[in-house]
């Protein structure tokens, strides 16, 4: 658990030395997710997200929707790799402005421990960004590249009973830390940090949900320019095991 602590530390002291920074935008979210993995075979099997985000007092407007698929191969039943791609549209705040498309290819290593008083779940991703300029507020048939590895830790606590129990209640604890490189990055290398915590629910042993706060502090490409988010955010995880019985 020494990277664990080194992390959290380094988390802590990015979230206390950003708001030292002059110029940050404050908004309110809410942010809306379907996560699922289906096994097929002890090896194979597939990955699909569907999120949607409102920006602008929490519901004001809509923020960003993305569908993320991938291929999973297990390793063993605690260890998986994924690779797949994601479509990502960034919705204007204005109407003079267009909303932005994203290409995205990601892979992925992923893996769990559980305890009887807690699960552990965490990955390591990277991620090839495609995103549609915008010049003159049009889009252009150009796109700006770049690369972002993230580091995801995930905490379930349950209330009672042991994790993944059906019907249990749980406590939900989740940072992830987000870093930017590539030849068009030039002042944002540290993109962005997430944390979550929330009460969740097992509602059987293939589906739960969330809900809780969510605060995001994100750095902007022009320098010192930066955002802080607080929001609401609404997951719901369906985790399905087709593999034929013995």
């Amino acid at each position: 658990m020494r990277l664990q602590r080194v992390l959290l530390l380094f988390l802590l002291f990015l979230s206390s030395a950003s708001f030292a920074q002059k110029d940050i935008d404050y908004d309110e979210q809410t942010w809306f997710g379907y996560l699922n993995q289906t096994r097929f075979t002890n090896r194979s099997g597939l990955w699909l997200d569907l999120h949607l985000r409102f920006n602008d007092n929490f519901l004001g407007q809509p923020g960003l929707s993305m569908i993320r698929g991938a291929y999973i191969f297990y390793l063993n039943d605690q260890n998986r790799l994924a690779s797949g791609y994601a479509h990502i549209v960034q919705y204007s705040a204005t109407e003079k402005s267009p909303n932005v498309p994203e290409h995205r290819l990601w892979q992925q290593i992923q893996w769990f421990e559980k305890k009887n008083w807690l699960s552990l779940m965490q990955y390591v991703r990277l991620e090839e960004r495609f995103r549609r300029k915008v010049e003159a507020n049009e889009l252009i048939s150009d796109y700006s590249f770049n690369y972002r590895v993230r580091y995801a830790m995930a905490l379930t606590i349950p209330l009672k009973g042991k994790p993944g129990e059906a019907h249990t209640p749980f406590i939900f604890v989740n940072d992830e830390l987000m870093i930017n490189f590539g030849s068009e990055i030039s002042n944002n290398y540290f993109d962005q940090n997430r944390f979550f915590i929330g009460l969740g629910y097992q509602f059987t042993k293939n589906l739960n949900a969330h809900l809780g706060y969510l605060t995001v502090f994100q750095q902007f490409a022009p320098a010192g320019t930066f955002r802080h988010v607080d929001g609401v955010r609404l997951f719901v995880f369906h985790n399905l095991d087709l593999r034929p019985d013995d």
